[in-house]
């Protein structure tokens, strides 16, 4: 008999796994997998080169959860990009942004005017991601929650207040409106608004004027690496270092974590859950908690009848599309790009394949259209640049982050047949920048947005566990009524992306869920942990 039962040992699952044991609870992790991690794991794809296998940089993790975890002492180690990114534009000229100012000069070289852009840019950003970074690791305010909704209305009441009727205005539209409407708005050169507006696509089946666009651009610019604000790094080892080193935390607090555990059913008693079905096996706890996506959880797990049929269609319904693929490629050379040939910090950089917003727009239509985009928006890291252990001596892996792919291909065509093509395609589009690039694959591990729903439990290949639209963010993520981690089955929680504030590893929701549950055992009030 367990005090708390969690599904899934992603990185949310173990960070509410380790808040809750360090509370003294007895927690029990159920892993699918024969690994923890999710989706943050390192596979070893072909003999000597190592990757991360879906998750693939490090910034948005909290930095309270690396101290609470001790994530450091347990192994983690964190390194920046010597450039932060770097874009190769399709008239022979480029963007090659960094720290120390490099960003606003290589911005202002290209266009003189967007110099001055850049620092109006930033004084927005300055007034709206502040106001975003408070609320990562808090419940949202819940509509319909009585007086138990209040301090979190308060709270956000006093942040708004604090803000002058610009700054008010400000907030709106990037809550609102497209990163394309922004961007075109503030600056003039077609590389600059492709590198900003690439934060507003990625991991979102959108053009970059879809509404909506700009948020997701926003949630991609709270987090540190190395104690930088803003800054992205790679974890030495790969995403799955992050979350061997969760699991050691967890298994020092008293964890136990089980893997090669699917779990079939939420069981169910007295109207509250009351524990798992895993194999062959029942587990009973007062508490269960699920890191996964909430159409699986309410689809698949929690039995039929046992929630309203408004709760059931509205997870019938829950979006669940980034249109992603994902490759890691092992390289027999570094690639050479035909704007900035040979070696350099470059290839240390987030190198994003997309030189305009326009660029971006087609590859959504494209896809929208025919199933996938052949002409892509394609984020490549060579983290052995970084990180020379991935890989054999003078070998080198690479990975591809890939939109748009849809989940559901027109025609009854299947993924299975399509997967090799669209990595051709893939391939094929670097080697439009970087000439040899095809060539010097050895290897390649392909991640359809079918593969990421089979190997990762992500839903509809949503890598966010439900698509980052107004519609699914803040107070109505995952629903209205439930943003609060307390799912609308009594002893039942939510910690996983679908939670708020969202996707990508961050810890938050696993941290934010956890809180929930310790109030409402009553062990600390409304404390902290």
């Amino acid at each position: 008999m367990h005090d708390a039962l969690i599904i899934g040992a992603g990185h949310n699952g173990m960070t509410c796994a380790h808040y809750l044991a360090k509370r003294g609870l007895k927690v029990a992790v159920l892993e699918a997998s024969d690994k923890v991690g999710g989706a943050a794991v390192t596979d070893e794809f072909h003999p000597g080169f190592r990757n991360s296998a879906a998750s693939y940089t490090v910034s948005l993790l909290q930095p309270k959860v690396i101290r609470d975890m001790a994530l450091e002492r347990h192994g983690l180690k964190v390194v920046l990009r010597k450039k932060d990114n770097f874009l190769p534009g399709a008239d022979g000229h480029y963007l090659l942004t960094g720290r120390d100012g490099l960003t606003r000069s290589a911005i202002a070289g290209r266009v003189p005017a967007d110099g001055a852009a850049y620092d109006r840019y930033h004084q927005a950003l300055d007034t709206v991601v502040p106001l975003i970074r408070k609320w990562l690791l808090k419940a949202p305010p819940e509509a319909g929650a009585g007086l138990r909704g209040l301090p979190q209305l308060a709270s956000l009441g006093r942040d708004l207040i604090g803000l002058s009727t610009d700054e008010v205005r400000t907030v709106h539209e990037f809550a609102t409106k497209s990163a394309g409407d922004i961007l075109d708005r503030f600056f003039e050169g077609e590389l600059t608004k492709a590198l900003f507006a690439f934060d507003g696509i990625v991991g979102n089946f959108a053009s970059p004027y879809t509404p909506g666009t700009a948020y997701v651009l926003l949630h991609h610019l709270f987090g540190e690496a190395a104690g930088v604000p803003g800054a992205w790094g790679h974890a030495i080892g790969g995403m799955g270092a992050i979350t061997q080193a969760m699991a050691a935390a967890c298994r020092e607090a008293g964890v136990d974590i089980v893997l090669n555990a699917p779990v079939s059913e939420i069981i169910v008693d007295k109207d509250r859950a009351a524990g798992l079905v895993a194999g062959a096996k029942s587990w009973r706890a007062p508490i269960v908690v699920a890191g996964v996506n909430p159409k699986l959880l309410f689809d698949r797990l929690v039995p039929a009848g046992a929630v309203s049929r408004q709760v059931e269609e509205h997870f019938a319904h829950w979006g669940c599309e980034s249109a992603t693929f994902r490759m890691n490629v092992a390289l027999d050379k570094l690639p050479s790009f035909t704007v900035l040939p040979g070696r350099g910090d470059h290839l240390t950089a987030g190198i994003i394949m997309a030189p305009s917003m326009a660029y971006m727009d087609r590859a959504h239509a494209d896809a929208a259209l025919n199933g996938w985009s052949s002409q892509p928006v394609i984020e490549m890291l060579i983290p052995s640049t970084l990180d020379p252990g991935l890989a054999p001596k003078g070998k080198h892996v690479a990975s591809l982050f890939c939109q748009h792919f849809r989940y559901k291909l027109p025609g009854g065509r299947s993924w299975d047949k399509e997967r090799e093509a669209a990595a051709d395609a893939i391939i094929a589009t670097v080697d439009g920048h970087a000439p040899g690039f095809a060539k010097s694959v050895i290897a390649r591990q392909i991640h359809s947005p079918l593969d990421l729903e089979r190997r990762f439990g992500l839903i509809g290949g949503d890598i966010f566990h439900g698509k980052m639209g107004l519609d699914q963010l803040f107070s109505a993520r995952p629903m209205i009524g439930a943003a609060d981690y307390r799912m609308p089955l009594a002893g039942l929680y939510l910690c996983g992306s679908g939670a708020h504030p969202g996707g990508g590893v961050t810890g938050a929701p696993g941290h934010n869920a956890a809180q929930a549950i310790l109030a409402d055992r009553g062990l600390f009030g409304r404390r902290g942990a």
